[in-house]
């Protein structure tokens, strides 16, 4: 295999890091959703999960496979520990994948050895030569991870590459597993490896990094520099602590400084050809897709797909803009699949119409869920005169992410004003059919509205995040209101989208109690059932 393709591999993970931030959990639709939109941005290979983990992430895993994992699509990928458990399970998931690749790791590090495997380095070797070579015998595409190799010893590390890539691992990972690395120290790891594991030149060096320092991007641009070719990354770089390397920086880091990076991947450097088979264009799309769908809102800061990332306040900035974008933007914001165009939709357009312009924003949406969309789409139209593709993309996003139907809301009324006691009034349907009303006050109506709602429900929970964002500018701009609840060590998202902020207020809290009361009761189903073998087994 060639060490050095003249692009840049991207490897994605947010639907299995990335789904371990918390209180990102993700049921298989919603993974099979993101899944269809990365294959659209363009990613090389999509880690589809931890197939052994639960049977919700062999599923995730086996219907991705199905479903994108064809010819013509991304690698498909399942995690497995160096356990012949796990890898039979991956192997067993990623069958209808035409591209299957497992992914199988063990840890390096002497305090990982010590405190968590307790086992030597000799005994880590022959694992993960054993391991490695009982993957081959399921599939072709190998990928081995030495986990916290940022703080393995580089003389164990390059042993154990050099005996994983000879039992036929394809891609030799280098995780920074706890963040820990800086750019410099990073850049080495991976020219210590080039220069020191003999048989390097059979595999892909690919990296994965964390962020707790801030340095996960900046670390991968070192590590491409000296030789790195598969980047490890997550959209909106979600992931565990302070999450991953953020793909849409690092895909438009390598494009802008395309010129500076060519000759780091033996091109002219005056070469216009991408460095990655990424569309940027579907890069905003697929931020906000997986923002809505995780729950975890993306900072107004945030670099190319933060709010506030094309944004000029200051009057120095808006002149030069004005006068050449080229003076204070380094990229157009259309590169990136941003744009203000307006459609002609209104409340007269018909569902034909609407269908039609939603694929040309690349949505595509089952026959149930366009009816559903439409319905919304409808409703918008009649309270604003103009509606943005920012405004469609909001209405399809909050309809085909909706948690299970069970308690649903029929009314919600407010009353408050500065000299009032906020008051709220809600009916909800209750999974039997039943209709209940009842009432409350609070601190403000959103308040009100929320506990007259766990009045009704009844399901004790600790709501930790509430926040709203507008999804464009006017008074009669749609607003999105994303919660997070806790129950015990879980946590439940809750999103909906409303020209009305108290409405999309009830109906988020809606989506996530019924999230966890549907957990709830699959959790009080495995105990009967559990019970019942039990009662079975004494008889």
């Amino acid at each position: 295999m060639n060490q050095k393709p003249d692009r840049i591999i991207i490897f994605d993970t947010t639907l299995r890091d990335g789904e371990q931030s918390p209180g990102a959990t993700l049921n298989v639709d919603e993974k099979l959703l993101i899944a269809k939109q990365l294959a659209r941005l363009g990613v090389d290979i999509i880690e589809a999960g931890f197939a052994v983990a639960s049977p919700g992430d062999f599923e995730a895993v086996n219907r991705i496979a199905q479903t994108v994992g064809t010819e013509d699509g991304p690698t498909i990928c399942s995690l497995a520990r160096a356990v012949k458990k796990d890898i039979q399970t991956a192997a067993s998931a990623l069958k209808p994948a035409a591209k299957p690749r497992i992914h199988t790791f063990i840890a390096t590090s002497d305090i990982h050895l010590q405190y968590k495997l307790k086992k030597t380095r000799s005994e880590v070797l022959a694992i993960a030569e054993e391991m490695v070579a009982y993957a081959k015998s399921f599939v072709d595409d190998i990928e081995f991870s030495p986990e916290d190799a940022g703080r393995s010893d580089p003389e164990f590390l390059y042993q154990v590459l050099e005996r994983a890539i000879a039992a036929g691992a394809t891609t030799v990972n280098i995780p920074d597993t706890v963040g820990y690395t800086t750019p410099a120290e990073f850049g080495a790891i991976i020219k210590g490896i080039k220069d020191n594991v003999p048989n390097i030149d059979k595999a892909i060096i690919s990296v994965h990094g964390h962020n707790d320092l801030g340095l996960a991007v900046a670390n991968f641009l070192e590590a491409v520099k000296n030789g790195a070719r598969q980047l490890e990354c997550t959209i909106n770089g979600i992931g565990e602590r302070a999450g991953n390397a953020a793909l849409e920086e690092l895909v438009m880091a390598l494009h802008v400084r395309r010129q500076y990076y060519n000759p780091f991947l033996g091109r002219p450097t005056d070469s216009e050809a991408p460095l990655t088979n990424i569309d940027t264009q579907q890069i905003y799309k697929t931020s906000r897709l997986v923002s809505n769908l995780t729950g975890m809102l993306v900072q107004p800061n945030k670099a190319i797909v933060g709010a506030n990332a094309f944004a000029h306040e200051s009057g120095i900035h808006q002149d030069g803009v004005l006068k050449n974008k080229l003076t204070y933007e380094i990229m157009d914001a259309q590169l990136i699949g941003l744009n203000n165009n307006q459609i002609v939709l209104g409340k007269l357009s018909g569902r034909h119409a609407f269908g039609a312009r939603l694929k040309e924003l690349g949505i595509e949406l089952s026959e149930g869920d366009l009816n559903k969309a439409f319905v919304r789409f409808k409703e918008v139209a009649d309270k604003k005169k103009e509606i943005s593709d920012w405004d469609l993309e909001a209405i399809v996003n909050d309809e085909i992410q909706q948690a299970p139907d069970l308690f649903r809301v029929e009314l919600v009324q407010v009353s408050c004003g500065s000299n009032a006691c906020p008051t709220a009034t809600v009916t909800l349907r209750t999974p039997e059919g039943q209709e209940l009303t009842d009432a409350a006050i609070g601190t403000g109506p959103v308040d009100a509205v929320y506990k007259a709602i766990n009045r009704v429900v009844n399901v004790p929970n600790q709501l930790i995040e509430f926040s709203v964002q507008s999804v464009t500018a006017g008074i009669d701009a749609i607003g999105e209101v994303t919660i997070r609840l806790k129950y015990g060590d879980r946590i439940f998202s809750g999103h909906s989208a409303n020209t009305d902020i108290i409405v999309a207020s009830a109906q988020a809290y809606i989506n996530a109690l019924n999230r966890l009361y549907a957990a709830l009761k699959k959790q009080e189903e495995a105990g009967k059932a559990e019970g019942n073998t039990s009662a079975a087994a004494s008889v």
